[in-house]
């Protein structure tokens, strides 16, 4: 009989180290990723009822931008940040399936053109009083 044996690996628990053996599940386990506000994605699988939102648009926190409906219960999809929708992957009667991204969004900043020159037009008043401009 041949057992698996594996080596003592170093573990730190609440800033105690131990020698222990880790399972594979445990060394091949994903890290810890932030989830970025700027992609909703579905928290349960479920089909589209009614996109509030399209793309160009902005939303404010709190903002309503789609309906899911799972397990027979129609759940609100809001912004929790201010943004503008880049682009909108699902459409309505789709069914979507967990962790499936359904909005993109960018920030404010990202979506603005390039600064115009104001045009500023002058009235009577404010136009300077000159001899050839019998008017002002």
């Amino acid at each position: 009989m041949e057992e698996n044996i594996k080596s003592l690996e170093s573990f730190t628990l609440d800033s105690s180290k131990y020698k222990t053996q880790l399972t594979d599940k445990f060394i091949n386990r994903k890290s810890y990723q932030p989830q970025n506000p700027y992609l909703i994605k579905a928290v349960i699988p479920g089909t589209v009822l009614k996109i509030m939102t399209r793309a160009g648009q902005k939303v404010t926190p709190g903002k309503c931008i789609l309906i899911l409906e799972a397990m027979k219960m129609k759940n609100r999809i809001v912004s929790e940040i201010t943004g503008i929708v880049k682009e909108v992957h699902v459409a309505e009667g789709n069914i979507v399936s967990k962790n499936q991204l359904l909005i993109e969004l960018i920030q404010p900043e990202e979506a603005k053109p390039a600064a115009k020159a104001k045009r500023v037009r002058l009235g009577r008043r404010n136009r300077k009083k000159t001899k050839e401009d019998p008017t002002g």
